[in-house]
């Protein structure tokens, strides 16, 4: 039987959310050059690859975070995901704003989460942990206790794996950068000077793209 990291990689890749282009590389928030892009939004799109995300996410929640009071998603991308998450495990749900909103209640943590509350966090997907690290921070000073976080896809960037090791949240993911490229290849959804590309960016992504 197929593993699931390699199920989730084939969707993506099949449904187009990955993107590839090495002549116009995207810009990422963190200022990285990249010649890959992720959009896990478009998964939203096709019904049938986003039953197989969404029962995937729970089933990791419930397979390790049985304690879990509440699944809580950060914004704006993993707002969709955590809400399925907790329609499928009957959980109350919560999301996180990147910033506390400059109006009306100037909440950054938006639902009901009750100080000393157990939360499981959703996110889509992982490239350096900061934004995914500064909801978890949020949620912790708003007085709940971060069980974990749970993600669709991660690049596996060692700057991502120190932030969550500092940070003390347990991440687990469906797939990843790894698995990505293995599936692209397999597929022929990439060729040979498309991959040394993406090795060579994978190896050192804070300076690929530089003069």
């Amino acid at each position: 039987m197929e593993c699931v990291e390699k199920i989730i990689a084939k969707q993506l890749l099949d449904i187009k959310a990955v993107i590839l282009d090495s002549e116009n590389p995207f810009t990422w928030a963190s200022g990285w050059k990249s010649p890959i892009y992720c959009d896990n939004r478009k998964i939203l799109s096709y019904p049938d690859a986003r039953k197989i995300v969404a029962k995937n996410l729970a089933r990791i929640v419930k397979e390790n975070y049985a304690s879990a009071d509440i699944i809580a998603g950060v914004a704006t991308g993993a707002i969709a995901w955590g809400l399925m998450v907790a329609e499928l495990l009957d959980k109350p749900f919560a999301y996180v704003r990147p910033k506390p909103k400059d109006h009306g209640t100037k909440a950054q943590v938006e639902g009901v989460v009750p100080v000393g509350a157990k939360v499981v966090v959703i996110e889509d997907l992982i490239s350096t942990g900061s934004s995914s690290l500064s909801a978890v921070d949020a949620l912790s000073v708003h007085g709940a206790e971060v069980l974990g976080m749970v993600a669709i896809f991660s690049y596996n960037f060692d700057k991502a794996r120190k932030a969550f090791e500092n940070g003390n949240c347990e991440l687990r993911t469906l797939t990843n950068y790894d698995y990505l490229i293995e599936e692209a290849v397999r597929s022929k959804y990439i060729d040979e000077a498309s991959l040394d590309t993406l090795r060579d960016w994978r190896f050192s992504p804070d300076k690929w793209g530089g003069e």
